[in-house]
């Protein structure tokens, strides 16, 4: 039995995937709704169902960047193991230097249309930043490796980055082995 053909995507997934490719391909500033819904292969009314506005779109691209980011780490950082979000978070990025994931640059589309959009991310990664130090056996130096591949990824995607892939790789292990140590015990505070 030949296996079973696998079904398409949602159309609202579709819509997603199309804007971050064009955003990627023809850079933030340059995406429009007549080349999401083409690239999307919806009409212009389809795309406008899922998505009423530019801004809503905008808003669909940073809220599907926020929720792949905690589908590929909710595994592991529910482990209870100490570090297990931490390390999680830096395998994560590790994952995508290997496979050259590009950066999410739908979220330079949300900022240069309107800042406010990039509230829900500031306050995930609030959220997320709390996990991290809740978890850890050491919070500064899991904040420390966590500000890390925030700043990696902002210069990635600014076009600034100043670290090669074999660097930024050793940075990150480094980091990995650092907070593994069990031996290490942090700072006493006053």
């Amino acid at each position: 039995m030949p296996p079973s053909p696998t079904p398409p995507l949602p159309t609202r997934q579709r819509i997603l995937d199309a804007a971050e490719t064009l955003a990627r391909s023809l850079g933030p500033a340059n995406i429009s709704l007549d080349a999401v819904a083409a690239a999307a292969g919806v009409s212009k009314g389809g795309l406008l169902y899922h998505f009423p506005s530019k801004a809503r779109l905008l808003e669909g691209l940073v809220a599907c960047h926020m929720e792949k980011l905690d589908a590929a780490l909710q595994q592991q950082a529910n482990s209870g193991r100490q570090n297990a979000v931490i390390q999680s978070f830096l395998q994560f990025f590790l994952d995508e230097l290997e496979r050259d994931t590009p950066p999410p640059s739908g979220l330079l589309v949300a900022l240069a249309e309107n800042p406010d959009m990039l509230r829900p991310l500031r306050e995930h990664s609030a959220v997320f930043l709390d996990r991290i130090q809740s978890n850890a056996t050491d919070p500064n130096l899991a904040t420390l490796a966590y500000l890390a591949v925030q700043g990696l990824r902002s210069a990635d995607l600014l076009g600034t980055q100043v670290l090669d892939r074999d660097a930024t790789r050793a940075l990150i292990e480094w980091a990995q082995t650092h907070l593994n140590d069990t031996t290490h015990q942090p700072p006493a505070t006053a």
